[in-house]
């Protein structure tokens, strides 16, 4: 293993990004994944039930919250994006994963602003526009998984990872 491959299963700071085989973005991740997708479920019931105007409001907080979460994986995430060594094919894939993360959590600030004030529904634009930010996501996402599961990207050592195979004394 090489020393550059080694750097990028370590972390910069445990405390700030999780310790070593354990870091904190795969967790940190789930909270705006989850918001934007049951604001779209939401989304999507306001369009359904009559007077959904509690449907609106729980989309909107959703993905403020989702927003919310995505800043703070973010946070960590970059501390791990900075292990990449420049010029591999790790780096190029952080790289768009990170781009792709901005890029969707400033199209979901930009979907509460389109929203606006209170309503009996969410219109056809910003339905539409959250869809496309979760297809997104999901590529965003298959990035992160790629980093993680092909390169081994904060992942423990193949060394380190034996111990859970060997039999049980």
């Amino acid at each position: 293993m090489s020393e550059r491959q080694t750097a990028a299963k370590h972390p910069v700071s445990a405390m700030l990004t999780g310790p070593y085989g354990h870091p904190f973005h795969p967790v940190l991740v789930t909270i705006p994944i989850g918001a934007w997708v049951a604001s779209f479920v939401f989304d999507i019931g306001s369009r359904a039930a009559p007077d959904a105007s509690y449907l609106v409001r729980s989309s909107t907080w959703l993905i403020v919250i989702g927003i919310a979460g995505a800043l703070v994986a973010a946070s960590v995430g970059l501390l791990d994006f900075f292990t990449l060594p420049s010029g591999t094919p790790a780096f190029r894939t952080g790289l768009i994963h990170l781009s792709l993360n901005v890029a969707i959590t400033v199209a979901y600030a930009g979907n509460v602003l389109w929203r606006g004030g209170e309503a009996d529904q969410v219109g056809i634009g910003p339905i539409l526009l959250s869809g496309v930010s979760l297809v997104a996501l999901l590529v965003s996402g298959y990035l992160g998984g790629k980093l993680a599961f092909r390169y081994g990207v904060r992942v423990a050592e193949e060394h380190d990872q034996a111990e859970g195979f060997e039999p049980s004394s």
